[in-house]
């Protein structure tokens, strides 16, 4: 293990995102919104000021949004993937053991002059990327999770050296990977801030919090039980699964979506270089209006063997909705999860298979995702997943693909 762990956390990332290519958004309180428009899932500071709550729906905020001119986004995934992206590749400039632990958060090993490299660092990222990030630096990666809360108020830097100061002012709730209810019990043995629970007797914690309880507590003392992950496990599945912008009834737009959704999670396993030997897929009804005639279920496809081309996946999951689909139900949302992953180099074929078509095929996926790539997702599609689209999900406020899209590239003059 190296001697220091970095938690390097982007900042508001999905507003982040936003200001970069729009910078009248700058200092201006912006909110991003969940799928089809629902509730706010990030929020920039002047947001956070008025006291609007993450996970708060949005037709409850519209006095809000027009009284502070709050400017509203749609989520862009594809645009904050892509960014995303951008920053876990500067952060690799600095060193080779980075783990990426989410779309907005990674854990560095750093050694040498940490202060130094970290505020070096965090400008290179907001220079390189636009994305303004803060990074805390500490012996583990608790400790790290602690600097980065200090560092995300302060300067955007902090080296926990001494910890036992900032310990004794956090509340025990606030630690990385204690939930509410264990929170109530540490209160229930009058543990009340992350200092007292770094004190506890190893055997007490044991017995009370387990295995994972003692791990948490010897990082608050300063030493690592939780190492880099440096080589992530192999995916185990993939799934693509949206709820409909309106209710869906026919069959014939039932098919469009779960077709798109194949289509969808197909190219994901081919850009991991996989083949999936199961397709599952789930229709269900909106579970929040019970008043209306309620059905839920699912199918499974088991492939003769593993593939990942296009057409195979999203005939057998059509397959699926033929024996899934109930007239008389309106639909909310459906879903595509493939599994039974290996890798595509070392599938084994079937003794009858055609592999000159086989082949065919795969060259064909490849000129499909090459030209994904270039021009925009749904450049190129299967005819199955339909024209006009009228199911998808709302995204009436989403900015244009800045970084993936050619015809969305900003223009100098």
């Amino acid at each position: 293990m190296p001697p220091w762990i970095a938690l390097v956390d982007c900042n508001n990332f999905y507003v982040s995102c936003e200001r970069v290519f729009d910078p009248r958004l700058r200092d201006k309180p912006v909110v991003v919104l969940s799928n089809n428009d629902g509730c706010v899932v990030a929020r920039s500071n002047e947001v956070k000021t008025l006291g609007i709550p993450m996970g708060a729906p949005v037709f409850k905020l519209r006095s809000q949004i027009q009284a502070h001119n709050i400017q509203v986004y749609s989520s862009n995934y594809t645009l904050y993937g892509d960014l995303s992206r951008r920053v876990m590749q500067t952060l690799e400039q600095f060193t080779p053991e980075v783990e990426v632990y989410s779309i907005d958060e990674a854990f560095l090993g750093l050694s040498g002059d940490v202060d130094a490299i970290a505020t070096q660092l965090r400008q290179t990222v907001q220079q390189w990327t636009g994305i303004p990030v803060s990074v805390g630096v500490a012996p583990t990666k608790t400790l790290a999770k602690v600097a980065n809360h200090i560092a995300t108020k302060s300067t955007g830097v902090c080296v926990l050296e001494t910890p036992s100061t900032v310990l004794a002012d956090l509340p025990v709730g606030e630690l990385w990977g204690i939930g509410h209810r264990l929170s109530d019990r540490l209160h229930q043995q009058g543990i009340e801030t992350a200092l007292q629970l770094r004190d506890v007797e190893l055997s007490w914690v044991r017995q009370q919090m387990g295995v994972v309880g003692v791990r948490l507590v010897q990082e608050l003392r300063g030493i690592s039980c939780l190492p880099l992950d440096l080589c992530p496990a192999p995916r185990k599945s993939c799934c693509m699964s949206r709820s409909f912008g309106r209710p869906v009834t026919a069959i014939a737009e039932l098919k469009e979506a779960v077709a798109t959704y194949a289509a969808r999670a197909a190219a994901k396993v081919r850009r991991d270089e996989l083949k999936a030997g199961v397709v599952t897929v789930f229709i269900t009804t909106n579970r929040f209006k019970p008043s209306e005639p309620q059905y839920s279920n699912s199918a499974v496809v088991q492939l003769p063997q593993p593939e990942n081309d296009m057409f195979t996946l999203v005939q057998a999951a059509l397959r699926a909705v033929e024996w899934l689909y109930r007239p008389g139900y309106q639909y909310k949302k459906a879903g595509v999860l493939l599994t039974e992953l290996s890798p595509a180099s070392v599938v084994q074929t079937d003794l009858f298979s055609n592999l000159a078509q086989q082949e065919k095929r795969e060259a064909l996926m490849r000129t499909v995702d090459s030209l994904n790539r270039q021009f925009g997702v749904g450049t190129v599609f299967y005819a199955a997943e339909g024209i006009e689209k009228g199911w998808q999900m709302r995204t009436m406020l989403r900015s244009p693909g800045y970084t993936t899209r050619w015809g969305d590239l900003l223009l100098v003059r």
